[in-house]
């Protein structure tokens, strides 16, 4: 759905020359013309206005003196840096233009008709006047020479069986005769000049020629490969006219045919097959046309024709027609109207080899003229509702509007047609923005017509519906109306006459005012027009559009852009600068565009799109290449940009990658935009989004969230971009427009959460407006089953730019609940009747269903007789709420309501059989009420509350609640049911201890028995736990005589030394069993010198000082230095084996990242599948190991584990190894410090100075070296290296593999405490000063 539009204009219309041109060809690489007639040669440069080189060939004799000569051909050869001419006499001359030598490299005595170059100029076609070809190479030796007249058909002929034949066919009405009817040939048409015609396909492979056919007088299309071997001969076809034109892209071959009532553009393939066709505007006889041309890159085709003489002293015309098609409909773009008389005639035109959409026309009066188009898509450009996201495509006397707020209309049918009186070439909506559905057509006779969109009641001729209409179907649509036509007045009628498109760049800026571009034909500037409406005197008359104002720019302006907002005139020179054009200001003036900088913007490449648009509060301008380089002021922000729209805030781009990108310009600057359009996967899922191959985008529909594209076959692709959902949702959700926010978000499955969670606060104190707008049960029930505690602000769809106010949130978990309560009480408030199921859909979907509530309001809707409107049945009701509620769950929750009418209502709904639960009700029914309800709890496993029934049954029933509290293990809440001093709190204690026993749970055990009198067992339970004090409470409740409680003295006792108390068993035996000596031997064994003394002279028993006490201090002292011994030596090993260990894995380390570096260069080989079995590789034998562990009982499992961290000397994880167990040495020589502290003093006490000197200064020595040793064992190099992050922005694939299978074959997660040095306290005073 695009047009062509007038990107530059070049003319060269004063070149001083004898003679009439006959030919012109380009020199691509020097950016000049070469122009031929019967006096030579002559080269000119369009751009700097002046003539480079003239050669003349009638000096040489090549041509006649007399003016009769005649150039067939020029064709610039680029390897030979040579022109070569070939003259109807037949010479063909090569010339120097640098020496201006001249050399007949050949000669036909019979003369050239034609001289045809194929594309890639290895060979050379002459047609020569005996009806003959010649084929030559580039040096200009002959290959073959052969007649231009076959009669056989060519390699390529058809071969039949008789399937299909036309005798076989079913002919109608016309008979069975017409099988057998001669093929009639009629005669070349009355105008064709009877030369051949020759066309190369764009490869250089074949090449077709067009003749008139000797025997028949018709044409025929033969085609001829690169060999020069004839492959295949037209079909006749009737009033084929002399064009012939190969689609450079190889499809198909062009050329023309005279019907009875048209004339068509008729296509060939290469077997000769007719493929296709399209009428020309014009009827029969009426136009003859003189050549078909293809640009480069097929899109174009261009048509030129020429009027055929019907009245004496009529003006004849000459056409040049730019055709394109799109889904096999071939549009008229252009239509450029040239005189067919004088110094405005035709000569010759062609297109640019190099640039596609560049066509040099070449005049009789030595008027050159380039011109440049480029693709544009015409659309609206409102941005409120009112604009009918309207584009305009031109068909030739046709404008096709397609209004895409409507309906999406594939092309090439359209919403309404305009006809106009000539063809259209340019079409612009107006750019104010609330009058934006206005358009203009500027047509080829330099008429603007005025559509406008009104309430006007008539009915309007030249407005035609199109899909949307006709068939009695009435249309919801407003059709604009013509309101004038307008001629263009232009001062200078002479130059009008050679360049029909005196105009360009046509702006409807203001409601009578238009902005065009004009350029001279004699200078490099352009003038910029105001043209003002002026009415007619009456309004059947024409109006005008008359020049008011000039202003000359020095530069060629190739675009001109406006931005309806803030009324901006951008203008673009072909230099790349961007001037501002002031049209508001009285005096015209234009000025530089500058960036926020301060520097004049210029564009490094001139842009075929421009647009403006407001960044981050700056106004920018935005241009797009050919070659998709996109660029915001001069920066370049991407190289991949097929095409791009402004919409509101949004800036809407698609990719080479097939994407289609949309960015929010409020707040973006050029940096975020560059950055979001150079990465390929962009965090926020809004922005990108996939879309067909090759889509462009059309237009965006206002206020709306359709975002129509179209892809390269040319059908229409409509797609609701998330970011403009989004923002769209957004701003219905601000302007508290909840239905047509909720409509969009069920249609696009956006997630209905966002509707609360957008601004929670604001939703639920309009709960009620809401309810009001939504008005529909089943979407405020749809609205409720979405409902999850999630933020959908925070995690699906978080908004483009994050707002420095943050807006209240619920506390967690509470979302659902607020906004259940909150819209039941408002649906109960405004009519509880008809939102009944909604108001239940509440109550189940908050975070804890009460389905209990649910099943009550069910009921009373069963016991409310009374009709109310809009009210809701009890089956109506039970039946939808089937539907949120597992039918199984619903009955157990009716059961356990004890209503068994409620119960029965819900079990008819249900699937259960009646013979199953009929029974279980009827039993429950003759049940006593709690034993009743015991039993439905026990059903329904609410065993608490089946106890608190079963309790009120009388004692008879309680060794069945003693059972079920066993089975249940509910002994706390069953407690609570019974008095404290009752047998049946005693019972229950007692088996609540006893499973308290057999859980090994002995101190609790023994409280419970304590507690509710069961004192043997409870002496069990604590004499189990070691609790001695409370065991000795217990004895003495049980009155022991003395000798018994010495026994269970001495019985605790050992029970304590097992233990490891042997202070609190020594306490028993002195307190309990009387037995101090054996209480000091227990107190010597546990090294409690200072108790064992105390003892000692609490009895006066001095002399177990000598005996006992002394040879157990010196003992002590001797394992004390032993102990100390080993362990330094232990530790001062394994550090030094650590030590080793870490040198070694660094080299190896360094070899393995060696090899990596000698790899690098072949890395780009391998995949990074290989790149992580290889890192499998590394670790495959422990990973094995370990796979085979998990497959253990748990036994071996621990002792596995036991054994990970092995000390031999090679295991994988030794390293780990040394570290545990230099931790242990260190953590267990610190837990040493009190008990040498205690040694010491006794041993200074007992005079044993020397002893205690030796202990204290090793355990010194052995803190000092562990202390020295920590930094250097637990360095901070391989705690980092431990911890090494594996991600970030100069990470790869194989990077991050590499990082993850280190760590899992070096360091486990598990054992990163190793890591941790251990903490050695120096406050700890330990030391005794008085031996020093």
């Amino acid at each position: 759905m695009r047009n062509l539009k007038l990107f530059r204009i070049l003319e060269f219309g004063d070149i001083q020359a004898p003679g009439k041109p006959q030919c012109f060809s380009l020199r691509t690489e020097q950016g000049t013309v070469i122009i031929g007639s019967e006096h030579g040669l002559m080269e000119v440069d369009p751009v700097t206005r002046e003539v480079k080189n003239e050669i003349p060939l009638v000096a040489e004799g090549f041509l006649p003196d007399d003016g009769s000569g005649c150039i067939v051909g020029i064709q610039d050869l680029l390897d030979q840096e040579s022109v070569c001419v070939a003259t109807a006499s037949g010479d063909v001359i090569l010339c120097n233009l640098s020496t201006h030598q001249l050399e007949c490299v050949g000669s036909v005595a019979s003369g050239i008709s034609v001289m045809s170059w194929s594309p890639d100029q290895e060979l050379v076609l002459l047609v020569t006047g005996q009806q003959t070809l010649v084929m030559m190479t580039k040096d200009f030796e002959p290959i073959m020479e052969q007649k231009i007249h076959q009669d056989d058909f060519g390699e390529s002929k058809f071969i039949t069986v008789g399937w299909g034949r036309k005798e076989t066919q079913f002919h109608g009405s016309e008979g069975r005769q017409a099988a057998f009817q001669m093929q009639m040939h009629e005669s070349a048409l009355p105008w064709d000049d009877h030369k051949p015609q020759v066309t190369w396909r764009g490869d250089g492979q074949f090449f077709a020629v067009s003749v008139v056919c000797p025997e028949t007088g018709a044409r025929k299309v033969r085609v001829w490969n690169r060999e020069f071997a004839l492959q295949s001969t037209s079909e006749p076809v009737a009033g084929l006219g002399p064009a012939l034109a190969w689609k450079p892209s190889g499809s198909l071959i062009a050329s023309t045919q005279d019907k009875p009532n048209q004339q068509d553009v008729v296509f060939f393939e290469k077997n000769g097959l007719l493929h296709g066709h399209f009428t020309l505007p014009f009827l029969k006889d009426e136009v003859k046309v003189n050549d078909l041309l293809w640009n480069a890159d097929s899109t174009v085709l261009a048509v030129w024709l020429e009027d055929l003489q019907r009245e004496e002293n009529s003006t004849l015309k000459t056409y040049v027609q730019l055709w394109t098609v799109g889904n096999y409909h071939w549009y008229l773009k252009q239509s450029l109207p040239f005189s067919a008389c004088g110094k405005s005639k035709i000569v010759s035109l062609m297109w640019d080899p190099v640039t596609p959409y560049r066509l040099h026309v070449l005049c009789q009066g030595w008027h050159y003229l380039c011109y440049d188009w480029h693709w544009t898509t015409d659309r609206s450009s409102g941005e409120n509702s009112s604009d009918m996201a309207n584009v305009a495509v031109i068909d030739g006397n046709r404008v096709l509007v397609t209004v895409f707020r409507q309906s999406i209309v594939p092309p090439p049918m359209c919403t309404y047609r305009l006809l106009l009186p000539h063809p259209a070439n340019q079409v612009m909506f107006f750019s104010h923005p609330k009058k934006s559905n206005d358009l203009a057509i500027l047509d080829a006779s330099n008429q603007v017509s005025v559509y406008k969109c009104d309430d006007s009641p008539s009915v309007d001729p030249t407005v035609r519906l199109g899909a949307v209409g006709g068939n009695g179907f009435k249309v919801s649509l407003r059709t604009p109306h013509l309101e004038k036509r307008y001629k263009i007045q232009f001062e200078n009628s002479e130059d009008q006459e050679v360049n029909p498109l005196k105009l360009s760049l046509l702006t409807w800026i203001q409601e009578d005012i238009f902005l065009a571009v004009s350029h001279s034909g004699s200078s490099s500037q352009s003038v910029i027009h105001h043209l003002t409406m002026t009415p007619s005197e009456t309004d059947d008359e024409q109006g005008q559009l008359n020049i008011s104002s000039s202003v000359t720019v020095d530069g060629v302006i190739i675009s001109l852009c406006c931005n309806s907002k803030t009324k901006s005139v951008a203008l673009q020179l072909a230099g790349g600068q961007i001037l501002k054009y002031l049209w508001e200001s009285p005096s015209l003036a234009v000025a530089p565009w500058k960036n926020p900088d301060g520097v004049p913007v210029r564009f490094p490449y001139p842009c075929t799109q421009t647009e403006l648009a407001v960044i981050g509060g700056e106004e920018c301008v935005l241009g797009l290449t050919d070659r998709c380089r996109f660029f915001i002021n001069d920066n370049e922000v991407a190289s991949n940009i097929t095409s791009f729209a402004v919409y509101d805030e949004f800036l809407l781009l698609t990719t080479h990658s097939h994407t289609c990108q949309c960015f929010c310009l409020t707040d973006a600057s050029f940096k975020t935009l560059q950055a979001g359009l150079s990465s390929s996967h962009m965090s926020n899922g809004e922005t990108l989004r996939k879309v067909e191959r090759g889509s462009r985008i059309v237009t965006v529909v206002p206020q709306d969230t359709k975002l129509v594209l179209q892809v390269p076959r040319g059908n229409l692709e409509v797609v609701c971009h998330r970011a403009l959902v989004l923002a769209q949702i957004r701003k219905w959700l601000d302007k508290l427009m909840f239905k047509e926010a909720f409509e969009c978000m069920r249609k696009l499955r956006i997630n209905l959460n966002l509707i609360h969670d957008h601004n929670p606060k604001v939703f639920l104190e309009n709960v009620e407006a809401f309810i009001r707008q939504i008005d529909s049960v089943n979407h405020i029930n749809l609205f409720f089953t979405e409902l999850k505690e999630e933020d959908v602000t925070k995690t699906m769809y978080p908004p483009p730019v994050t707002s420095a106010v943050q807006l209240p949130r619920d506390p967690e978990g509470r979302k659902v609940d607020l906004i259940c309560d909150a819209m039941r009480a408002a649906m109960e408030n405004l009519n509880p009747h008809k939102y009944c199921l909604s108001i239940l859909t509440s109550h189940v979907k908050k975070t804890t269903p009460e389905l209990e509530i649910v099943l009550q309001k069910v009921h009373e809707l069963q016991g409310n007789a009374s009709p109310v409107p809009d009210a809701v049945s009890a089956e109506e009701a039970l039946k939808y709420l089937l539907l949120l509620v597992d039918v199984n769950d619903l009955y157990d929750h009716s059961l356990g309501t004890y209503d068994f009418d409620l119960v029965l209502m819900v079990a008819e709904k249900s699937q259960k059989d009646p013979k199953e639960y009929l029974p279980f009700l009827n039993t429950l029914k003759k049940m006593e009420t709690n034993y009743q309800r015991f039993t439905i709890d026990k059903y329904l496993k609410r065993y608490e509350k089946a106890i608190g029934h079963l309790s009120k049954c009388g004692p008879e029933y309680f060794p069945e609640c003693l059972n079920l509290i066993k089975d249940k293990n509910l002994y706390n809440e069953a407690l609570k049911l019974y008095p404290p001093k009752s047998q049946q709190y005693k019972d229950i204690s007692i088996a609540y201890g006893e499973h308290l026993m057999q859980e090994r749970l002995y101190e609790p055990a023994g409280l419970v028995f304590a507690r509710c009198g069961a004192h043997e067992k409870a002496l069990d339970a604590f004499l189990a736990c070691g609790s001695w004090q409370q065991a000795l409470c217990v004895a003495a409740q049980l009155h022991l005589s003395r000798d018994q409680l010495a026994g269970f003295g001495r019985s605790l006792a050992g029970k304590l030394v097992e233990q490891r108390k042997h202070r609190d068993a020594a306490t028993v035996l002195e307190q309990y069993a009387q037995d101090y000596e054996e209480a000091v031997l227990l107190l010597l064994e546990g090294a409690a010198w200072e108790e064992a003394l105390r003892l000692v002279y609490k009895y006066n028993r001095l002399d177990i000082i000598e005996t006992n006490i002394k040879p157990s201090v010196l003992e002590a002292q001797k394992n004390y230095m032993a102990f100390l011994d080993s362990q330094t030596a232990t530790f001062i090993r394994h550090k030094k084996r650590l030590l080793v260990v870490r040198e070694l894995k660094e080299q190896a380390q360094q070899v393995h990242l060696d090899d990596d570096v000698s790899r690098g260069q072949e890395s780009d080989l391998f995949s990074e599948t290989s790149s992580v079995m290889s890192g499998s590789d590394m670790s495959g034998k422990y990973s094995h190991s370990n796979s085979r562990i998990s497959a253990r009982s748990s036994k071996n499992r621990r002792k596995a584990e036991r054994k990970k961290h092995s000390l031999k000397e090679g295991s994988p994880l030794e390293d780990l190894a040394l570290l545990e167990a230099l931790n242990e040495v260190v953590q267990g020589t610190e837990k040493l410090k009190d008990e040498i502290h205690q040694i010491l003093k006794v041993l200074f006490l007992f005079e044993f100075d020397e002893k205690g000197r030796e202990l204290q200064k090793a355990f010194e020595d052995t803190l000092q070296l562990m202390e020295r040793s920590l930094p250097e064992i637990w360095t901070l190099t391989h705690q980092q290296n431990s911890a090494a992050p594996v991600l970030g922005p100069n990470s790869t694939a194989n990077s991050i593999m590499a990082s993850y299978q280190q760590q899992k074959t070096s360091v486990p997660v598990l054992d990163a405490e190793l890591f941790i040095p251990p903490k050695m306290n120096q406050k700890t005073q330990w030391k005794l000063n008085l031996l020093e």
